[in-house]
């Protein structure tokens, strides 16, 4: 009874570093205002469950740090008579599970039967306790610190999709019972564009998604699109739990970076490599950091946009203005030059061996990026290039013909593959 009400330590002090709950319930269990569930009643009613609202900012505080509740297994699957079996079973259907979800970036859950502990209660089989670890324990998200869940009521969406996905008709949307949607608020380290952590990080969902109880591990793929194919692609060279790997608009970020868009700036590359160098020693000595311009800043001309790359003007005004997160930003740190340069998807794609779908508009002007990684993807004889006929890198974004067609892909694809 003690752990919950223990819980509410961190709201009145940063002393606390890390909670060990033993058997926790009897008293409420904490979610953020609005964000109560319901109750599973208990047989016994006055044994059920509870919940309490507080404001989320103390809530935020629980994400923050460890926090580890162990539990037993004698507890029953369905309403009994037994008032102490059915207690725990409203606990663990409403509250325990329910919160262990909200907090799920500072929660380890852990069965005691593994230490040969029987007739107390259980949180979950010991199958699942050993598969809820891995969310915390053990990852590091070296491109993003400070990962924690956004309760669904308090994503702020920027079109009519209720959680903040481009596309309104997304594949993935939330059904109760099945993987859903988790957004996540989380730290860049001060906008450092680093592939390699980038590409960890990817491996990191891998052993997230992979934890969720009812995930078969043996049926995850990866879709990444612009430079987020890019980093799909390296990640998937090697981790092969991901099963199946498909690409949209392909962006290789690195060799961008090194050598300019359509290879424009392949004359600049050492000095730009000085300058990245000469940046990285003064912010070494305490200087300020600098970071590239952001187009969402920016206020450019119809004039000048029509100079530019297809790629360049229509993002500009897609990813710049019309369909831009309010979080979003396109600056990174000066610096980070000194990784992207050694950066390149296409390396080692010998080594992907998943079965492998690449899709790019007919007329991207980024479509020798997807053509050079796919011929280099010789590890791999089930393996398609599609281009959607007609159109450009940023129209397949969400065009609803081009969406159409990709989706008309992509859906096959996983049913055959996964």
């Amino acid at each position: 009874m003690g752990g919950t009400v223990g819980w509410r330590t961190p709201f009145l002090t940063d002393n606390v570093k890390a909670i060990v709950a033993f058997e926790p319930g009897g008293s409420p269990f904490l979610f953020p205002e609005g964000e109560v569930p319901a109750i599973s009643k208990a047989v016994y009613a006055p044994v059920s469950a509870q919940a309490r609202a507080v404001p989320l900012a103390d809530f935020e505080k629980l994400t923050k740090i460890p926090l580890v509740l162990y539990y037993g297994d004698n507890i029953a699957a369905a309403p009994t008579t037994e008032v102490g079996p059915d207690k725990w079973r409203s606990e663990k259907e409403v509250m325990i599970m329910k919160f262990s979800k909200t907090v799920l970036a500072g929660l380890i859950v852990t069965g005691l039967m593994t230490a040969g502990v029987t007739g107390a209660i259980s949180a979950m089989p010991a199958e699942a306790a050993a598969k809820e670890a891995p969310t915390t324990q053990g990852i590091a998200f070296f491109g993003a610190r400070d990962l924690k869940e956004i309760p669904l009521n308090k994503v702020k969406s920027p079109n009519s999709n209720p959680f903040g996905l481009v596309y309104r008709g997304a594949i993935t949307k939330n059904e109760a019972g099945k993987v859903n949607i988790h957004p996540v608020t989380y730290n860049l380290n001060g906008n450092l564009d680093n592939p390699a952590f980038r590409t960890e990080d990817i491996h990191g969902m891998v052993d997230i998604i992979a934890s969720f109880p009812g995930v078969d591990p043996e049926r995850i793929g990866a879709l990444g699109i612009c430079g987020g194919g890019g980093y799909t692609l390296k990640a998937s060279q090697t981790d092969k739990r991901i099963k199946a790997v498909a690409t949209l608009s392909m962006f290789n970020s690195g060799i961008v970076r090194r050598d300019g868009f359509l290879n424009a700036a392949k004359a600049t590359t050492q000095q730009r490599l000085a300058e990245a160098s000469a940046q990285r020693a003064k912010e070494a000595a305490g200087g300020e950091t600098a970071r590239t311009p952001g187009m969402e800043e920016m206020d450019v001309p119809e004039a000048e946009l029509a100079k530019m790359p297809t790629l360049y003007s229509e993002g500009y005004l897609y990813c710049g203005k019309t369909h831009r997160h309010p979080n979003s930003t396109f600056k990174y740190t000066a610096r980070s030059n000194l990784d992207l340069f050694t950066f390149d998807a296409a390396d080692n794609m010998a080594l992907l061996n998943q079965p492998l779908l690449m899709m790019a508009g007919s007329k991207a002007d980024t479509l020798y990026m997807t053509e050079d990684a796919f011929k280099k993807a010789t590890g791999t004889e089930n393996k398609e290039l599609f281009l959607i006929p007609g159109a450009s890198h940023i129209q397949t974004y969400w065009v609803p013909e081009y969406v159409d067609a990709v989706l008309g892909k992509l859906v096959p694809f996983y049913q055959k593959n996964l």
